[in-house]
């Protein structure tokens, strides 16, 4: 039975320059739609869940929806699914689009983590972004959120924004380290195609830091953090102790979880899936009674063996070498043996990790890794 459950929803404000999610700007009507179709997907799919262990709201921007539409959800959400009395509970929002009311009630019905889109800590960077909010909004949104008596809070933040400099990312860093939330994730900023980012800089109007600047702002935000008493547990992400996010873990541990609403992928038995990402065709379907899975995919031994090694060297502790030999009848310590030579990877006790030096380049090294295992199969 699957024991962890990822909800999708689709409404912003308005969208960021750089975001390729699925996302649309809200409009009431068809949000209450949407919400009515998740709802029906929930029961569809309660059937191959057990006790949840973790629940993740995410978007789009979740908290853009009234409180009112929210609690409802979650109500709906724990009349179908049997969800574990510690599991961890999680809602993405944005600085702009919460206020005292928002919190409280979504405290109110089981939420327990926040994971707030802060950032930058610097109106220019914020505005570059198209990000809707200002400096002192996410400095109240934090506070908001404390004073309602959250204790589990993540906050992002994006690094490699044009024209940033070093001290800037160094006052970002620090800013978060003052305010203390129990975990933070930190992102380079990246221009995917089909975003208007892409184009600003295609075009040369928008012009990212040099590489090596890049590279220099992820290892000063690793040094500070961990510095500051943050575990550096996965590539992009810190945590206080204990506060690591259980369900994303999950993801990395290669575990099955189910994905609810438009666009949303699943992991269930030897198959991933993925949902519709047109929303008016995902609420006719539901008013039909139909999943509205687009693609549903048998996951080859080959490809699983790929997703071991390519999720699993996202963790800083690494893979563990003895689960994998024994499971998959291969000698990773011998597929890697020029990488560990390189100083890339290093193999240490029961597992094999990436190097500091080979973190940076880590899609590199899992492209040679994936090369070098053509030769075993």
């Amino acid at each position: 039975m699957v024991q962890y459950l990822y909800i999708h929803i689709p409404f912003c404000i308005s969208k960021c320059i750089y975001c390729d999610f699925l996302s649309i700007p809200y409009d009431e009507d068809i949000a209450v739609e949407y919400i009515t179709a998740v709802a029906k997907e929930s029961e569809l799919r309660s059937s191959i869940a057990g006790e949840l262990k973790t629940v993740y709201i995410g978007g789009g921007t979740p908290t853009i929806l009234p409180a009112g539409e929210l609690v409802r959800s979650f109500r709906h959400l724990r009349q179908v699914f049997d969800i574990s009395p510690d599991a961890e509970i999680t809602i993405e929002a944005n600085p702009g689009t919460i206020d005292r009311e928002k919190v409280i009630a979504l405290k109110e019905v089981g939420v327990n983590r926040f994971s707030l889109g802060i950032q930058s800590f610097i109106d220019r960077e914020l505005r570059l972004l198209g990000r809707i909010h200002g400096a002192s909004d996410g400095i109240r949104a934090i506070e908001l959120i404390r004073g309602c008596g959250i204790k589990n809070l993540s906050i992002d933040l994006i690094y490699g924004i044009p024209w940033q400099k070093m001290k800037d990312w160094q006052y970002n860093i620090s800013r978060a380290i003052e305010l203390s939330p129990e975990h933070i994730s930190i992102y380079e900023l990246t221009p995917e195609r089909g975003t208007p980012l892409y184009e600003y800089i295609r075009e040369e109007k928008l012009r990212k830091p040099e590489e090596d600047a890049i590279v220099e702002m992820y290892y000063h935000a690793i040094d500070m953090l961990t510095s500051a008493g943050y575990r550096h547990y996965e590539i992009s992400n810190l945590a206080r102790d204990a506060f690591e996010c259980r369900h994303n873990l999950n993801y990395w541990n290669r575990g099955q979880y189910i994905g609810i609403g438009a666009g949303a992928h699943s992991f269930i038995g030897d198959r991933r899936m993925k949902n519709t990402g047109d929303i008016k065709r995902y609420i006719e379907l539901s008013k039909t009674g139909n999943l509205a899975i687009d693609e549903s995919i048998e996951v080859s031994c080959e490809e699983a063996i790929k997703e071991f090694i390519f999720l699993g060297l996202r963790k800083t502790e690494g893979l563990n070498i003895r689960e994998f030999s024994y499971a998959l009848g291969i000698d990773l310590i011998k597929v890697s043996e020029e990488l560990i030579d390189e100083g890339l990877l290093i193999a240490d006790g029961n597992y094999l990790r990436l190097t500091r030096k080979g973190i940076v380049i880590s899609n590199s090294i899992i492209t040679e890794l994936f090369e070098a295992l053509e030769l075993f199969y």
